[in-house]
């Protein structure tokens, strides 16, 4: 259980960087030329979606869609705080009497 806290936290952190990430390595891959290949390696290129060049030399970039990334992280915040609402909300209800079920 623990861990799906863990992990779930590492994905909500992934997705805050691609929503606030720099798509400066992005730029620098279109300009790289053969002899600058090597320098891929290390690039950050999470943001990138897709990258194209033409023969013709002319370059296509997509980078991630920052707005809808933006819109799940507040879904998702949105979800914790109607769960975290409920679960007061049930702390706050009187106990049932010892040895019957609570009602709901």
């Amino acid at each position: 259980m623990k861990t799906e806290g863990l992990a779930r936290q590492q994905v909500l952190r992934e997705m805050m960087d691609l929503a606030m990430g720099r798509a400066n390595d992005a730029v620098k891959l279109a300009y790289l030329d053969q002899d600058g290949l090597g320098q891929i390696d290390g690039l950050d290129l999470r943001c990138l979606t897709e990258f194209k060049r033409s023969s013709n030399g002319a370059v296509e970039v997509k980078l991630t869609d920052r707005v809808a990334v933006l819109e799940k992280l507040l879904e998702q915040q949105k979800a914790e705080e109607d769960g975290l609402g409920a679960f007061l909300e049930a702390m706050d209800r009187p106990a049932a009497p010892e040895g019957m079920c609570s009602q709901r």
